[in-house]
């Protein structure tokens, strides 16, 4: 079997191949940041680095059995300026399609954030299937809704694994789940986020509940832990600094279900943005059991 992966950051999909025990004869990445195909080439370094996936008509492969695909999701997300297709880096979809209808693989699979209802739909027109949605919480410690469409058969929820926070935490001095937020307050404490009068103040909000974290993403403070009680902290930087920690960055691998010390070889700054952009290893092991037989590893 040959995969094709394209925007594979640190290979995430590798990983899973190999936990749901698919043999592959190649494995070939489109990836442009340095430092991902650094952590991919140490863990698998056989993998055939192909480059920018905008410059796909030049590649020469072998008949791909199966394409990974995970284009960037800024422009879709429901967080942020919601540009959706105007955005640059959500018409990288669109080679995504281009590439899906030349290689024609038996199988693959898009992943992408939970966005608008109407470009939900639009994708679903072009793929010509409907998306399933699946938080990563089901299989991990982390609050993490996404989309996938996929060919692959019998698509379904994995089964919920009950994985807590605290059990994956390296120490039990900051366990509660909280993001740094900026808002906008009145002077009664209420919400005036679209008063631009009134400053930003950066504010440690602690959630209620404390056995899930709130999403990974490349900006560090939208998931931290905390030693106080649910609440709304204002000033989190200077009244509150003693009270949140950033997660560790081996913390992070377990919320995305990798292995310990996979990015080890990155630097902290990058270390922390790969692992906020990659896949939840193993929601795609449980999507991929569609393409495997009865015996594990067999390749239907």
């Amino acid at each position: 079997m040959n995969v094709l992966s394209l925007f594979d950051g640190i290979s995430c999909g590798q990983v899973a191949l190999n936990r749901a025990g698919i043999d592959y004869r190649k494995y070939y990445s489109s990836e442009i940041d340095k430092s991902a195909i650094q952590v991919t080439q140490k863990n698998y370094p056989k993998t055939i680095q192909l480059g920018d996936v905008t410059e796909w008509e030049c590649w020469n492969l072998e008949n791909i059995d199966l394409v990974f695909a995970g284009s960037p999701c800024q422009g879709f997300s429901t967080v942020g300026k919601q540009l959706n297709f105007d955005d640059p880096r959500s018409k990288l979809f669109f080679n995504f399609m281009d590439i899906l209808k030349d290689v024609q693989p038996k199988y693959w699979l898009f992943e992408n954030v939970v966005m608008a209802d109407d470009v939900r739909d639009a994708i679903s027109d072009m793929l010509e299937v409907e998306p399933i949605m699946i938080d990563s919480q089901l299989v991990s410690a982390q609050i993490r809704r996404r989309y996938y469409w996929s060919n692959i058969p019998d698509l379904d929820l994995p089964r919920n694994k009950n994985i807590s926070l605290e059990s994956i935490l390296e120490n039990d001095d900051f366990k509660n789940p909280a993001s740094v937020v900026g808002r906008r307050l009145d002077e009664h404490g209420l919400r005036k986020d679209y008063d631009k009068s009134i400053p930003l103040i950066q504010c440690l909000q602690v959630r209620k509940n404390k056995t899930k974290s709130p999403c990974l993403t490349t900006v560090t403070k939208d998931a931290v832990l905390s030693n106080l009680p649910h609440g709304r902290y204002t000033h989190a930087y200077d009244n509150h600094k003693s009270n949140w920690r950033h997660f560790t960055d081996t913390e992070r691998e377990r919320l995305q279900t990798l292995p310990d010390g996979y990015t080890e070889i990155m630097g902290k700054y990058n270390r922390e943005k790969s692992i906020g952009n990659g896949w939840t290893v193993d929601v795609i092991v449980h999507l991929l059991k569609g393409i495997t037989g009865e015996k594990e590893g067999v390749w239907i």
